[in-house]
């Protein structure tokens, strides 16, 4: 056997034992990720010293025959004060329209929410919430009005009792619209 043999036999022989160390490891590897898995799913999905209890807050709305439009801004700000927020937060509420709809009527709710400071007691801008309280012509009017709300920019449907408040989407609508600014050059 020549020299050149030789190598070739060499370097088949070490392929040979990097391509069992991978596949060994390869196994190894996919024998654990199973394991981990099935642990996992045999695991209860809330440990209770890590769960945090929250009660989603609501507030008893109007029945549809007693609302009327500045009864809606006092339950909104009234639905608002069981949110969770910085105490720095200001806000105002504006009634914009009602909307005639074939088995109901909507009025529509503005919500602006800004940071004043004392260093920049006019802020660079501002979020919106908009409210919408409905009045069924089909449900008894004894029944409560439904209501719903969505951030400006966003069109996921929020109702109250059932979607937690965070006051992370105000910053981020801020955030957005200020980076916004900073980046037009007129």
């Amino acid at each position: 056997m020549d020299e050149e043999e030789a190598i070739v036999m060499e370097i088949n022989e070490k392929a040979g034992q990097i391509v069992e160390t991978a596949i060994h490891n390869a196994v190894e590897y996919l024998e654990n990720l199973q394991m981990r898995q099935q642990m996992a799913l045999e695991e209860p999905r809330t440990c209770p010293e890590k769960e945090q209890s929250y009660a989603i807050k609501n507030i008893n709305w109007t029945s549809c025959e007693e609302f009327t439009v500045n009864n809606g801004i006092q339950q909104i700000e009234d639905y608002i004060s069981t949110w969770e927020f910085h105490e720095s937060w200001l806000h105002c509420t504006d009634f914009l329209h009602e909307e005639e709809l074939e088995f109901c009527k909507r009025y529509h709710y503005r919500m602006n929410w800004s940071l004043p400071t004392c260093r920049k007691p006019i802020p660079r801008a501002i979020a919106s919430i908009y409210f919408i309280i409905e009045i069924s012509k089909v449900k008894p009017c004894t029944f409560p009005v439904e209501v719903f709300f969505y951030l400006e920019s966003n069109r996921l449907e929020h109702r109250p009792g059932t979607t937690r408040f965070r006051e992370k989407w105000l910053k981020d609508i801020i955030e957005t619209k200020i980076n916004l600014m900073e980046s037009i050059f007129f």
